[in-house]
């Protein structure tokens, strides 16, 4: 077949010359992603010859060999792994992190003139191309495991690649960068040295340098997971965390642990410390790696991580299951289950000493990943971890929007007769501090808690309480203010009180006549009109009623298309606000007419647009604030 040349995509050829002309800072870095790509390869390789043994041929030792010419300014990253074939060429080598989407791009843009311009690369799994910071061109040649014909892919990381068919070429892959004029220090095997010593000293597959086979092993090629904890520096576990993780964050937190007894096994584990670019994919899966005895099976077994623990990364090394299971076969092993419960529960006891011991670094971990955790809040209907995950949970609140707290800490300074934690649920945090679902609470020094992210609505209608403590959302109508107020042994001659929370008693105005006109004008709108006890400065809001589904809940199944039909709300208004006085005495006065309607309509559309819902009716709503606003015009 003759040379075919392709052109990238668009974001692509963009991508790739962000990647050749803003990173430089730290450029080293490309020595280091080739030879973890080349490992790689050869762990696929070590899996697939577990059953396929005639894929080794009569090479059946790992190895990857660097090798430099000075003459001719080329560097060369060879490896006999499982290699590739056309078509994968293609696939791997001409899409960047199969994504080429425009967000990605502009994240990448920005990223180039940041103050750690290293994070790009790792954080959108580019590492191949991190190449082309130091090579004018580089040609791949590769020749897949099993199969006879090579192929060979070359470009010079512009606009377009060639992919044609390679002579004689070994199993495995052949990288060779052609350096650019300013990267001489690449040429000399010092340098090389170094950067092996430096980031790849961990590879668990001997890296050689030289021109042939018999060249010097430049790395000590041992599982770093098997090393004893005292011969592994903060510097090896970050360069391993580097490679497992495809990542150039620092991991915020560690565990290494070998268990032995009814299981066998080791694992080496990170939490990131940045968000992984794949966080929110809808497959939930994880990126631990899983060996079986040092041998290589798979990364993602389902089954292994479970999905609120996605974000870990590293390796799980079993000595129990059988050396050829398949990937099949893993779903179904009871050993995995087993093995899966054991590292949850040390995860989670990592997680809460963390949390005890460095608040600090919890709180980055939780800002980054708290929103992953709260699912296993829903998804462990068993129970046998709801203790721990609350007692990890933290959020924001009315007291404390700025540091999160933990609930334990919340119930700890709960006021007087308080029996239940409130919280509301919204998109975000500054909005909901605003709403006026909490002047009652703020009014009465009750906190409330912030809980800005989907999974909320959901969880906790899993857990109902903690400690005793059921939780409570302020959205709904059923919230006994005047019960706070005696349990708490507040004084009704209190000024702070009377302002803050009119009570449906003698003391209130009697609202019967407005709240009976605006029932009937309303009847079609919402459920019911009610005299509000939460309400401190808004003149009217929203509220659901005690058995109806939460509020910010019915916004999520409707924008998911899974509530068919609005639910009716109830409206609550202020009586002590001097809208709904007048109101009250125009409705005393009989005046049923057209302007009372118009008040009445415009109070729910306000309830609701503070709701972040449009008008009950959009032309109607502009209509009779335009009749309002002629008339207050006129009568001045």
């Amino acid at each position: 077949m003759a040379e075919q040349r392709l052109c990238f995509q668009a974001e692509v050829a963009r991508l790739l010359d962000i990647v050749a002309n803003a990173l430089y800072s730290g450029r080293d870095v490309f020595l280091r992603e080739l030879i973890s790509n080349s490992a790689d390869a050869c762990d696929r390789l070590r899996y697939e010859a577990l059953t396929r043994p005639e894929l080794l041929d009569s090479d059946p030792a790992f190895r990857i060999r660097i090798s430099v010419d000075p003459k001719a300014r080329t560097l060369s990253v060879i490896d006999n792994g499982i290699g590739m074939n056309r078509d994968e060429l293609i696939e791997n080598l001409g899409t960047i992190a199969r994504s080429g989407t425009a967000d990605f791009i502009d994240k990448a843009a920005g990223a180039a003139d940041a103050s750690n311009p290293l994070s790009l690369i790792g954080q959108f799994g580019v590492g191949f191309y991190s190449a082309f910071m130091v090579a004018e061109m580089v040609e791949v040649t590769s020749r897949r495991a099993g199969e006879e014909q090579g192929w060979s892919w070359r470009s010079d990381g512009k606009s377009d690649f060639v992919v044609s068919e390679a002579e004689q070429s070994p199993r495995g892959t052949c990288v060779t960068l052609y350096l650019k004029q300013n990267a001489d220090e690449f040429l000399t095997e010092e340098r090389i040295k170094h950067i092996v010593h430096t980031y790849s000293d961990h590879i668990a597959v001997p890296i050689l340098l030289g021109e042939d086979d018999t060249a010097p092993m430049i790395n000590r090629a041992k599982a770093l997971w098997m090393r004893p904890k005292s011969e592994i520096s903060e510097d090896d576990l970050r360069e391993f965390y580097h490679h497992v993780a495809h990542s150039f964050d620092e991991p915020a937190l560690t565990a290494h642990w070998h268990a032995e007894g009814r299981m066998e096994y080791t694992a080496l584990l990170f939490v990131p410390s940045s968000r992984p670019l794949d966080l929110f994919d809808p497959k939930r899966a994880h990126r631990v790696r899983l060996y079986v005895k040092r041998v290589f099976i798979t990364e993602a077994a389902q089954g292994l991580i479970p999905p609120w623990l996605r974000f870990l990364r590293g390796v799980v090394d079993s000595e129990d299951l059988p050396l050829n299971i398949s990937r099949e076969m893993l779903q179904e092993d009871p050993i995995l289950h087993r093995l899966r419960g054991a590292i949850t529960r040390r995860a989670l006891q990592e997680l809460e000493r963390c949390a005890q011991d460095k608040p600090e670094t919890y709180a980055n971990i939780w800002d980054n990943f708290g929103s992953v955790l709260k699912e296993g809040l829903y998804d462990d209907t068993g129970g046998e971890y709801r203790d721990t995950l609350l007692g990890l949970l933290r959020f924001r609140t009315t007291t404390s929007p700025d540091q999160p707290v933990s609930l334990t800490d919340y119930i700890g300074r709960m006021k007087p007769g308080q029996d239940a934690i409130w919280f509301i649920t919204g998109d975000d945090a500054q909005t909901l501090k605003r709403s006026p679902q909490i002047e009652g609470f703020r009014a009465r020094g009750i906190e409330v808690a912030l809980l800005t992210d989907p999974v909320d609505d959901f969880w906790i209608s899993m857990v109902g309480a903690f400690q005793d403590k059921p939780f409570r959302s302020v959205t709904r109508g059923d919230a006994d203010f005047v019960k706070m107020d005696m349990d708490s042994g507040a004084k009704r001659d209190d000024k702070k009180t009377d302002e803050a929370a009119p009570a449906q008693d003698d003391s209130s105005r009697d609202l019967a006549p407005l709240l009976t006109l605006m029932k009937a004008t309303l009847s079609d709108a919402v459920k019911d009109v009610r005299a509000s006890a939460r309400l401190t400065e808004s003149a009217a809001c929203l509220v659901a009623d005690g058995g109806d589904l939460d509020m910010h809940l019915e916004k999520l199944l409707r924008m998911h298309k899974q509530l068919p039909d609005p639910v009716k709300r109830v409206l609550e208004i202020n009586p002590g606000h001097p809208l709904v006085q007048a109101m009250l005495t125009r409705a005393q006065q009989g005046q049923a007419d057209q302007h009372m309607t118009d008040s009445a309509w415009l109070l729910l559309d306000q309830a609701r647009i503070l709701e972040g819902l449009p008008p009950h009716d959009a032309a109607l709503f502009s209509a009779r604030l335009d009749r309002l606003l002629t008339g207050s015009v006129q009568d001045q």
